[in-house]
């Protein structure tokens, strides 16, 4: 929902401590012989009294405050520096629910949903990676079913799963990809890796350079490699080898001692059709430190 692992447990906390405050409430209401009369309906979370249903009451609070903490995070990114990629995060360091759906935790789709709504992306994750049946999520969202089932088809279109999740961590490509990079013979070997219409993005947040707007198309690329990937010249970027984070392969990134990500998006064709690199610091802390310099 958030593509900040940050914020996602700041979530959870105020949930776990709302859930806490709601069953205080119910025990009240039980002790002064009220639960009948006051017992809350799961889809109700705002109210006092008795919870019918901890699961439902739950995730209809968590999708709802996520909601409005996306709201917020998508007025943050308008004044961000330069483009905003999700943070990445080393797959070993994932609870084993999340990485079961690791489709929908790729940085690759993590960026794509931000053309989405916020109660778009909250329906596709209730959706696919939880198996919420259409009608429940209508009650989260206070939508009827009917707008939600053509939000959801409506998201799944344009984040195009099903080639995204066939081509989840494409490692040939990126292996060859890699030893371009490596071989300083970029500009041959990079045009029959790279789609003509590949995109380039990087995310500095203002605190390390980085492109202040993505790359369109193979020769901006292959000239931007060039000027800041040297194998002979260590003050240059270094990759570091093929890394796991968000439940996928992609290429780690040294320069003056600190770890990036780059992560890949490979097409139907098999070539390279979108790049992603986090410099950020900020968003570099959850990468697991055996892949460090």
């Amino acid at each position: 929902m958030l593509g900040d692992v940050g914020l996602a447990e700041d979530i959870v906390s105020e949930v776990g401590i709302a859930a806490v405050i709601q069953e205080r409430k119910g025990a009240v209401d039980r002790s002064d012989g009220h639960a009948g009369d006051s017992a809350q309906p799961a889809e109700d979370p705002g109210g006092s009294g008795t919870v019918r249903s901890w699961p439902g009451w739950l995730t209809t609070v968590c999708v709802r405050r996520s909601i409005d903490q996306a709201r917020h995070l998508d007025s943050v990114k308008e004044e961000y520096t330069g483009s905003w990629l999700p943070e990445p995060v080393a797959t070993e360091a994932l609870p084993d629910e999340a990485v079961a759906n690791r489709e929908l935790l790729s940085v690759t789709l993590l960026h794509l949903a931000d053309q989405l709504t916020p109660e778009a992306r909250a329906a596709v994750v209730l959706s696919r990676a939880f198996d919420v049946p259409t009608n429940e999520i209508s009650v989260i969202l206070d939508k009827s079913a009917a707008a939600v089932r053509q939000m959801i088809s409506r998201a799944e279109r344009r984040l195009d799963l099903g080639r995204h999740i066939s081509r989840t961590g494409n490692r040939q490509v990126i292996d060859r990809l890699v030893d371009a990079i490596r071989s300083g013979d970029q500009s041959s070997t990079l045009r029959l890796l790279l789609a003509d219409d590949a995109i380039f993005w990087s995310d500095g947040g203002g605190k390390v350079p980085a492109t202040r707007n993505p790359l369109f198309g193979i020769d901006r690329i292959i000239r931007f490699f060039a000027a800041v990937f040297d194998p002979s010249d260590p003050s240059r970027q270094q990759v570091s080898g093929v890394i796991d984070v968000n439940g996928e392969a992609a290429i780690g990134i040294v320069k003056d001692g600190d770890l990036r990500v780059l992560a890949i998006e490979v097409d139907d064709a098999g070539l390279v059709a979108g790049l992603r690199q986090v410099n950020n610091p900020d968003k570099l802390e959850r990468v697991s430190s055996e892949h460090a310099p």
